[in-house]
């Protein structure tokens, strides 16, 4: 038996890895700046981090929902403190995917609607309900495809409040910051507009903040950066555990509980906990949520005044930039010739960076003067 072969691999093999760095086989050391999907918040290998795991594996790694497990009380206590959502409860699971999957369960639960709009180059998952919301035909098997899905345009309320106004919408789920589809930042105007038309129509809110959450863009949510904003459900993962599987729902007052509502194996696990646990405590005790915001504004500067780059958007430490050139043979370049992670997106042209949030500014440094090289290259061979 072999892998399954689904995924385009870099031709690296990972060996350990410290902070922003990664080491091969061969003690060739790379810098990472996109921190596998935007999972690596906290940089690989925190002591911190490890040593709650270690500490946590010499009383218990897991057990299931069938029992209590105080752990989960003191993640959901930390997190609402730190995210400022103290009053929502959280729902935990092991995946982004499946934190939007139960998302939409809650929405269509409450208002008894079936109906969901998500956005043109979002990107939610590849579960059932999750990927039926992607705007990706390639990814979509005619099993997910559903007649009462709704894919609108980016930042375009009117047709928003057209389709809500039908009577038949559960919710409208938009990313923070869409990841996937180039870094995409949503009008200010467009979340408080989402915000008021649901709440008009009796539809819910979510806030995908899965890739944009847990401090990236400099505040703990991107959502965070609107005044005032408070979605009905937030989804979050992937830098919530620093690269141990964990996901989960943060869920307003105004929903009502019950036993089998929700369900899960896996999520909200001894251990998961303790690796969710140690990301909030880093972030608190570093200012990471300051740190990527100081960073992010100095390389997004920066990258601006590189030849050739065209376009640089996000905030904090989520950025994405494109170029006058292809970004596959640039990212080659950077990885094959100047040992350099960097991310792609739906953009053809366009290069994401998802470093881990406590980088070193020289590492942005020695990243822009390896840009520089490879684009001043690509145009002399053009």
């Amino acid at each position: 038996m072999k892998p399954f072969d689904v995924y385009p691999l870099i031709d690296v093999t990972p060996f350990k890895a410290a902070g922003s760095k990664i080491w091969d086989e061969q003690g060739i050391e790379y810098l990472d700046l996109y921190g596998g999907h935007a999972v690596i918040s906290i940089g690989h290998s925190h002591p911190h981090f490890t040593n709650r795991i270690k500490n946590q594996l010499d009383h218990i790694a897991f057990y299931s929902n069938s029992v209590q497990i105080p752990i989960q009380s003191e993640l959901a206590s930390k997190l609402g403190e730190v995210s400022g959502y103290s009053e929502y409860d959280l729902f935990l699971c092991n995946s982004g995917a499946e934190a939007n999957e139960n998302a939409l369960k809650l929405a269509s639960f409450d208002t008894g609607k079936k109906g969901f709009i998500s956005f043109t180059k979002g990107f939610h998952g590849r579960t059932a309900g999750a990927v039926a919301l992607t705007d990706n035909p390639k990814i979509i098997a005619p099993f997910n495809e559903h007649d009462h899905v709704y894919i609108l345009p980016f930042n375009d309320l009117e047709a928003v409040e057209k389709q809500l106004s039908q009577g038949n919408i559960a919710g409208v789920i938009v990313e923070g910051i869409q990841g996937v589809g180039g870094i995409q930042v949503p009008d200010a105007a467009f979340l408080s507009g989402l915000a008021k038309l649901t709440k008009q129509y009796n539809a819910k809110l979510i806030l995908d903040e899965v890739q944009s959450g847990y401090a990236r863009t400099g505040k703990f949510f991107a959502h965070q950066w609107v005044e005032n904003l408070k979605p009905d459900l937030i989804t979050i993962a992937k830098g919530m555990g620093n690269g141990y599987p964990i996901g989960g729902v943060l869920i307003s007052p105004d929903f009502t509980a019950s036993h089998g509502l929700l369900g899960t194996t896996f999520g909200g696990n001894h251990l998961a906990c303790a690796a969710a646990l140690a990301v909030l405590e880093v972030i608190e005790s570093e200012q990471l949520e300051q740190k990527a915001l100081e960073n992010g504004e100095w390389i997004m500067k920066e990258l601006s005044t590189i030849e050739g780059v065209t376009a640089v958007r996000g905030k904090g430490l989520m950025i994405g930039f494109d170029m006058d050139v292809p970004a596959a043979p640039v990212r080659s370049a950077l990885i094959h010739e100047h040992k350099i992670f960097t991310g792609s997106s739906a953009g053809k042209n366009t290069i994401r960076l998802l470093p881990p949030l406590n980088i070193e500014t020289s590492d942005l440094t020695l990243f822009l003067e390896k840009l520089k090289e490879v684009l001043k290259l690509q145009k002399s061979t053009a």
